[in-house]
């Protein structure tokens, strides 16, 4: 049982070009967003909702838009990034079996939320933990998620009919998959490799590292 969680957390991959466009089952919809309503949240708030978006001509608004979006970034990148950044698909919008995009309520529970006087973010990354409940979810059921991050709040929110003060904090693509890549899209693309947990731990205080320096897991 521990083995399957672990190789679950290895599993989960953010799909971009593996969509089969085949429905969802319902029974196994309920249960990913059941996983995701489960997740711990700063003063109990659930600051979090699902807008589920299976409509067609909304998704190719969407799609329009982070394409755009994505002209905008490549423009800003030099020639050899920008190489590369050319083979990258970025999402799986119009291939995806549906759109779940995840919002953020600030003002749920509010002004008594407990926990969140001292660190205002408390509530954001709530909300990051019912998205990556769900990602998990979706894994061990054999789905695919994508997260899409390139478009603008207010274009979003204004697409979806989301009231002000509530943030739209991801468009997860999600449906079944061909297969989930065994490696990252960004690193078989030669993006960026990632890099050891040898790297990332520090012993008392943070002890700033040259970024420049292999660590013994490099070599």
């Amino acid at each position: 049982m521990i083995e399957e969680f672990y190789e679950v957390l290895r599993k989960r991959r953010d799909v971009r070009g593996e969509f089969t466009g085949e429905p969802i089952p319902e029974a196994t919809l309920t249960r990913i967003l059941e996983a995701a309503h489960a997740a711990p949240s700063v003063g109990l708030t659930q600051p979090w909702d699902f807008v589920l978006v299976d409509d067609h001509a909304t998704r190719e608004k969407f799609a329009k838009h982070v394409h755009e979006e994505r002209e905008v970034f490549a423009g800003r990148l030099g020639e050899d990034r920008a190489s590369t950044f050319a083979n990258i698909k970025i999402e799986g919008i119009l291939e995806a079996s549906l759109g779940i995009v995840v919002t953020y309520d600030p003002a749920r529970g509010a002004p008594d939320v407990l926990g969140r006087h001292a660190i205002a973010d408390a509530g954001l990354y709530s909300v990051c933990l019912a998205i990556q409940n769900l990602w998990l979810a979706a894994t061990a059921e054999g789905l695919g998620v994508g997260w899409v991050s390139f478009y603008r709040e207010p274009f979003l929110s204004e697409l979806l009919g989301i009231p002000d003060g509530v943030r739209p904090v991801a468009w997860l693509c999600a449906g079944p998959v061909t297969r989930l890549e065994t490696v990252p899209d960004l690193e078989r693309h030669g993006w960026r490799s990632r890099r050891p947990l040898s790297a990332a731990i520090h012993h008392g205080r943070f002890t700033p590292r040259d970024p420049g320096a292999a660590s013994a897991a490099d070599v």
